[in-house]
């Protein structure tokens, strides 16, 4: 994985769970990982279990993405053509998810 986050930046991300009372379209999205067509966007994390909640969007395919549970350590193990690897947007700052362009129209 390219950029890939410290233990430190992880630790800003809020526990798994700790945000159910909030909207989905109004949950802060703290990363966003990307390959290709693919992104990869995070809301809350487990340390403990390596385990993402946040909104994924495959292949370009707007209409498909959603919001899930996806584990680190599978994103990181992600590699096109036997080199090309996950990276993280190291300049995401964190917004609400009704500001991310590809999530609003969810």
């Amino acid at each position: 994985m390219w950029n890939q986050p410290t233990a430190k930046q992880l630790a800003k991300i809020p526990a798994l769970y700790s945000t159910e009372e909030v909207a989905l379209k109004g949950k802060k999205i703290y990363m966003h990982f990307f390959i290709g067509g693919s992104d990869w966007y995070i809301a809350e994390y487990d340390e403990k279990n390596g385990l993402f909640f946040g909104y994924a969007i495959l292949n370009n395919d707007l209409e498909m993405g959603e919001w899930g549970y996806f584990s680190f350590q599978e994103l990181k193990d992600i590699k096109v053509g036997g080199w090309l690897e996950v990276d993280r947007d190291k300049y995401w700052e964190v917004c609400n998810a009704s500001e991310v362009e590809k999530i609003i129209n969810v």
